[in-house]
């Protein structure tokens, strides 16, 4: 990008060329007031009625006097050449300009612009619930509270405007202010809507619009007037999706989060990595004696580039301190929880434990958990407990991923980054709900596609992006593999493919092209149920408007044959040559905010920390030496082959670590039975979850608020997590507690005093994170690998060589689901998760406003389903498989396909986990939950 210089106020700065006088400023710190402009939003210039979405459409149209929109017209400054005084943020730098920013004459224009901003502005906070202690409501003085800065607003040292009035200089004899009588709304679950406040910025508008590529919030039509309103009666109508972006930029009180509105300043504002799914996004939390008040997304370069979804932004401060957090340890005694000591607790476990041979004993770690947390945890059953028996709920949801991607690629990550999503020519999201799932990264897939991005969805169910997509492969439940071979098919057969990169930089490619013989096209339209026509369109589009990227979540691994699905992903990239480069790549989207981590940590029964073989003689003895003590040969148990063997009573000792299984996996009753059978059960977590009532022992976790360490998002970006508050109650951090257990037991090496010390231990024993430290990772997020210190990080993997040397094309069979539907259950079950809960609810079901939204676990069903079992929206129904039964609301939709059912796994209420098969697939041992046969009952009042 061309560099050009610019003076502003005496500085010389360096910036791009295209970069406005206005960012040019900010970029050096020097303040130029503007009300309609924000770093989060693109660049302020005119804002059109064609360019938003708004209510009163013909009015709206035929007002002449909205053909442009100027802006608050307080960002003006004097140019050397110029005429007039432009304003800075719609003027572009030009090499060798000179700027003045604050001049008398500037500052006399902008006062009276700014009077004219006031005059539709209350000059008191009309509607207090305080007024009866405010100075001009007792005394009848109308003096503006933006000039008098009330101490008891709730925007006071919060409001732009204020600040800008205060710069300036505003004096008394402003316009009197008319109260509009406008409404309050306080409907809404996390803030309320002033619209007497509001001075029509439109910043809300163009952060809802131009960066979440949504319309709930528009230039409405209302009483003859032009304002900003909802773009249907109510924000829920209008599909708001409550990610706060429109609270973040709003420059007066006019939105107001319920939660601090009273709150005032923060005290501090602690930057760390969102604790729900796998994007990592960046936040700053705002906190105040100790206690956090907000949460603010973090911009300026971070991977959410300033935005959050709706609960990392609403769904935090409640839950961490809430009152029915674990602030003791808890022992069971005679049936019941008695409130114990840390000694005696721990006493307890380190006995227990202690009495059961090697093979008898399992630990289940957490991805809600910090990479520090997870080290320490497999740590401790190797050495302490002399066990692989490790395994997290990576099991549940991405071991496909580690297996099929370690098989073609050699390694098991996103190939490329998130910020590279936006410039792909051509995007493949299949087994993805990215919108509900990733709600970030499924912005940058909307506003990919209305910049011209070509997209294919290939989901069952007529998710968000759909609306979207340019074109949708309505795919049978299970039947991907068939799919993408076909699609493959098509390539060779048209001789798409990338013969150079194949030749180059691949291997096996013969064995693998003569698999596809056995997808010919109307063999693939018969199992995914795709019209041919439309395969063959898919493949000409990803295999010629490149660079292509594709995108999977969980609709591809929780199969069976999720190890094949992932492997096939790996043969269409690399049969286009769509890998290595910028924007390309296969990238799976992790469900929890540290799967990448805790898999690359060794929370797993085969691989130490790298995915380092247990069973590789020399790595094993690397370890031995670094951690003084002899390793078990072979590997463990995975987490469902570990519930088995509890069932058995093979393994009698589990030791449990943030984690849910009684909701979280598969057949959750023969999971509850298991748990129950066992000789000795700790838990460890923030809350009493179902999981944690069966235990004999329940020990408080910190939450992540309240602890330092490191989150590795989906795109292998290691970042920091940095403690905010103090830990609440008795808690502390899980690494703590696990090295307590150890020290407890007798065993060395477990006396870190900061999780800075456990980080610098793994990276002297795990390559990808050689050059990763506390210290470097201030700077920002370093993905990986990452060998040396002095190496800034791997954005993109396989750039010039594979890290296995070639790429390996896999010859694939199409296998189908272990259970489909027959004549006694009819329906097909798949399962979904809501964009407003998070996993088993433990954290999210204690938001109120989250809650609020979505209540309940639902049962999706077709109408013409609906209509021929007799249900209507709203009824009751039993949802039965083989392996039990659920009671939810029905609610008939067109987003489920004829004769598929749909539910989350969220609600203890609606335990879906109960019906689900656990079935594994043979290589990653992951559970198919995507796909399982039901029949539906009304439940009769």
């Amino acid at each position: 990008m061309e560099k050009i210089n610019v003076t502003i106020d005496d500085t010389r700065i360096t910036v791009e060329k295209g970069t406005t006088v206005l960012e040019a400023a900010r970029s050096a710190g020097i303040y130029i007031p503007a009300l309609c402009s924000h770093p989060n939003l693109p660049s302020s210039r005119q804002v059109k009625p064609d360019s938003v979405v708004y209510r009163g459409e013909e009015e709206l149209k035929n007002d002449d006097s909205l053909t442009e929109f100027e802006g608050c017209q307080l960002c003006l400054v004097k140019i050397d050449g110029v005429d007039g005084l432009p304003t800075s943020c719609t003027t572009e730098v030009s090499d060798g300009m000179v700027v003045q920013t604050n001049t008398e004459e500037i500052q006399q224009k902008r006062r009276e612009n700014l009077k004219i901003i006031l005059s539709e502005h209350p000059n008191v906070c009309l509607g207090c619930d305080r007024k009866e202690d405010c100075d001009p409501f007792r005394g009848g003085i109308r003096k503006a509270a933006i000039i008098t800065g009330c101490e008891f607003c709730p925007n006071n040292n919060r409001c732009e405007l204020q600040e800008i009035a205060a710069y300036i200089g505003v004096d008394e004899s402003s316009p009197a202010y008319e109260y509009n009588g406008l409404p309050v709304v306080k409907s809404d679950p996390f803030f309320e809507r002033n619209y007497n406040l509001c001075i029509a910025c439109t910043r809300c508008v163009r952060a809802c619009q131009a960066v979440r590529g949504n319309s709930a919030i528009g230039l409405v039509f209302q009483n003859g007037k032009v304002v900003v309103g909802s773009t249907s009666p109510t924000l829920e109508a209008s599909g708001c999706q409550f990610c706060g972006a429109c609270v973040d930029v709003c420059p007066t009180g006019a939105l107001t989060e319920w939660i601090n509105k009273w709150e005032g300043d923060a005290e501090r504002r602690v930057l760390t990595t969102c604790p729900y799914c796998g994007v990592g996004c960046q936040l700053e939390l705002l906190v105040k004696k100790d206690r956090i008040i907000g949460v603010s997304p973090k911009g300026g370069g971070t991977v959410n580039q300033g935005q959050a979804c709706v609960k990392g932004k609403f769904g935090i401060v409640e839950y961490v301190h809430h009152p029915k957090r674990l602030t003791f340890p808890l022992i069971r005694k005679n049936g019941n929880f008695v409130e114990a000591t840390w000694d005696e607790a721990l006493d307890l476990i380190a006995e227990r434990l202690g009495s059961y041979n090697s093979n008898e004993v399992a630990v289940i770690s957490s991805a809600k958990c910090t990479n520090e947390d997870n080290y320490v945890a497999q740590k401790f059953a190797r050495v302490v407990l002399g066990t692989n028996n490790v395994d997290h709920c990576a099991r549940l949801c991405h071991a496909s991923t580690v297996a099929g991607l370690s098989q073609s690629f050699g390694a098991a990550a996103m190939t490329n980054s998130i910020d590279e999503i936006t410039n792909a020519k051509c995007i493949l999201a299949i087994g993805t709900n990215t919108t509900d799932a990733h709600p970030v990264i499924g912005m940058d897939v909307k506003n990919a596609s209305k910049n011209g991005t070509k997209l294919i969805v290939a989901n069952p169910r007529e998710i968000e992006l759909v609306q979207y997509a340019d074109l949708w492969l309505q795919q049978n439940p299970g039947s991907d593999v068939a799919l993408l071979m076909g699609m493959m098919r098509v390539i060779v057969d048209e001789n798409l493919h990338d013969k150079d990169f194949i030749e180059a930089r691949c291997e096996n490619f013969d064995a693998f092209r003569d698999s596809l013989k056995e997808f010919d096209l109307d063999r693939v339209e018969e199992i995914t149920g795709i019209p041919k026509d439309k395969i063959v369109e898919a493949a000409r589009i990803y295999a010629t408007d490149k660079p292509s990227t594709l995108l999977y979540a969980m609709g591809i691994t929780q199969h069976t044959h999720g190890t094949d699905n992932v492997i096939a992903t790996a043969n269409l990239a690399m049969l286009t040559g769509n890998i290595g480069k910028p924007s390309t790549g296969v990238n799976p989207l992790r469900g929890q905010n540290n799967v990448q981590g805790a898999c690359d940590l060794g929370a797993l029964p085969n691989v130490f920390t790298g995915y380092q073989s247990v069973e590789n003689e020399d790595i094993r003895k690397k370890f031995e030496d670094a951690w003084g003590t002899y390793l078990p040969r072979e590997a463990g148990l995975t987490l469902i082959e570990l519930l088995e063997a509890a069932h058995k009573k093979e393994i009698k000792a589990i030791y449990l670590i943030g984690e849910n299984p009684i909701l979280s996996d598969p057949d959750a009753r023969h999971a509850k039975e298991s748990l129950e059978t066992l000789d000795f059960f700790v838990v460890q977590d923030i809350f009493m979850s179902e999981t944690a009532e069966l235990a004999d022992v329940v020990l408080p976790s910190a939450s992540f608020a309240e602890k330092d360490g490191t989150f590795t998002n989906t795109d292998r970006r290691v970042q920091r997590v940095r403690k905010a508050i103090e830990p609440i109650g008795k808690s502390k951090p899980d690494w703590e507690i696990t090295c307590q257990i150890a020290q407890k037991m007798g065993r060395k090496g477990f006396d870190f005093q900061d999780p800075s010390q456990i980080m610098d231990e793994m990276s002297g024993l795990t390559p990808s994170y050689a050059g990763i430290s506390f210290e470097r990772l201030e700077n920002g997020g370093i993905p990986w690998p990452c060998p040396d210190k002095d190496h800034p990080g791997t954005p993109i993997l396989h750039t010039e060589k594979f890290t296995r040397g070639k790429g390996k094309f896999i010859p694939l069979e199409y296998r189908p689901p272990a259970e489909l539907p027959d004549d006694e259950y009819p329906l097909l079950l798949t399962t979904e998760r809501s964009r407003y809960h998070f996993h088993t609810g433990t954290m999210t079901r204690k938001v109120s406003g989250l809650d609020a939204l979505v209540s309940e676990g639902m049962v999706e069903i077709n109408p013409k389903d609906a209509s021929a079992l007799g249900i209507s929206d709203g009824e009751m129904v039993k949802v039965i498989s083989r392996r039990g039964d659920v009671i939810a609301r029905a609610k008939v939709t067109e987003v489920s396909p004829v004769k598929v059912v749909t539910m989350n796994f969220h609600f203890a209420e609606s335990p879906t986990n109960q019906l689900t098969n656990p079935a594994l697939d043979p290589v990653a041992k992951i559970p198919e939950f995507k796909v399982c046969a039901v029949k539906l009952e009304k439940v009769q009042s």
